[in-house]
């Protein structure tokens, strides 16, 4: 799914002049405050899609001809460009408001193409200044960001604020986030996570010693999870498990995105006896190696053979490389150990650094 930022023109990235509304010359040209650092910080740092949609009342008439229109337009994208802010598409609707045109904003006509099953319509925005802005967004079934101080009720506005910087802080903040579902004949399985979470969290799979494990990604990860599973235990515990950790992956994968700016790798950890060591690289492909050797079957409702499937699961709905190894007497301490190692080894891994730089040579990870 692609999220995409559908931003304004005039009022959003350049000034608008007071007069005439209109930026028909060089002289009047100015950008609006912080907005190519913004930019270009989304560019690099996020793996947002960037659109500009702009009404321009009566261009290509003699009210506003495209040769005054150009000009300013095409050094506006040349500035940006150098900065490496590139748009997708520029829309452009140049009819007047008594046209009663179905491409001219708060109508949806320039962007239709857009609203499909493509769209994360979750992580997706409208960034402008004006109440046709905000009105596309409810128009599209999105939610917008509104560069203003003015008061919209009635409108799905998640953000009001006239600094730029605040609006790359919120997209940073809120585009860390998955929910999953996954129904078969055997299992039911719902998983929200937030990868800026603050280790909070409620896990209910039916197995105790099992919920007791997640719990430990919650709180050692410093991550909210929502876990909550309907299996058939009268049958095992083997599809519980292994969905659980299925849909766990994916919901990791959805929510680092490109994962642009994270650490990659993470980390070993004693419990008592018990010596764990994980080590965890995000970089895309699925592989799991496992020296572990338990000497009970079960701990608690939990059969221990289960936790190597667990991470082998996970690991292919993340898409990522474990090597997990263990030494240790007691069994209960060496799975605890495994699942706080791992935990901290998310934790090390998901965590943004600066300068948003992907994490590898390819230019890719997946």
């Amino acid at each position: 799914m692609k999220k995409i930022l559908f931003i304004d023109r005039d009022g959003t990235i350049i000034q608008e002049p007071p007069v005439d509304y209109q930026v028909d010359s060089m002289e009047k040209l100015a950008f609006v405050p912080g907005v190519i650092g913004a930019l270009r910080e989304i560019v690099r740092e996020t793996d947002y899609r960037l659109v500009m949609v702009s009404n321009q009342d009566g261009l290509g008439t003699e009210r506003f001809p495209m040769d005054t229109f150009l000009p300013p337009h095409e050094f506006m994208l040349k500035t940006l460009a150098g900065e490496g802010i590139v748009f997708d598409e520029i829309l452009i609707d140049g009819s007047m408001p008594g046209d009663g045109s179905p491409r001219r904003k708060p109508g949806i006509g320039m962007v239709e193409k857009y609203l499909n099953e493509l769209l994360d319509r979750e992580n997706s925005y409208v960034i402008g200044d004006r109440l046709t802005d905000m009105q596309l967004a409810a128009n599209m079934g999105i939610r917008g960001i509104l560069l203003g101080k003015e008061e919209m009720e009635c409108l799905p506005i998640v953000l009001t604020t006239d600094s730029w910087r605040k609006v790359v802080r919120f997209l940073k903040q809120g585009s860390r986030q998955a929910m999953q579902v996954r129904k078969t004949a055997e299992t039911a399985v719902r998983i929200a996570l937030d990868l800026n979470g603050t280790g909070q969290g409620e896990v209910k799979t039916g197995i105790a010693f099992f919920d007791h494990m997640l719990e430990q990604i919650v709180r050692h990860g410093e991550m909210d999870l929502v876990v909550s599973v309907e299996g058939d235990l009268q049958v095992d515990e083997h599809h519980t498990i292994e969905d659980t950790a299925i849909v766990l992956g994916q919901c990791f994968s959805e929510a680092l995105g490109g994962k642009k700016g994270i650490g990659r790798y993470g980390f070993a950890l004693p419990m008592d006896e018990a010596r764990a060591e994980v080590l965890l690289d995000l970089g895309g492909r699925s592989w799991l190696e496992w020296n572990v050797v338990f000497n009970r079957e079960y701990v608690g409702d939990f059969p221990t053979e289960m936790t190597k499937h667990f991470f082998a699961s996970f690991c292919q709905g993340a898409k990522c490389n474990l090597h997990v190894a263990a030494k240790g007497e007691n069994t209960h301490h060496m799975i605890e150990a495994i699942f706080k190692a791992f935990a901290r080894s998310l934790r090390m891994a998901v965590r943004q650094e600066a300068g948003g730089r992907l994490p590898s040579t390819k230019g890719r990870m997946d």
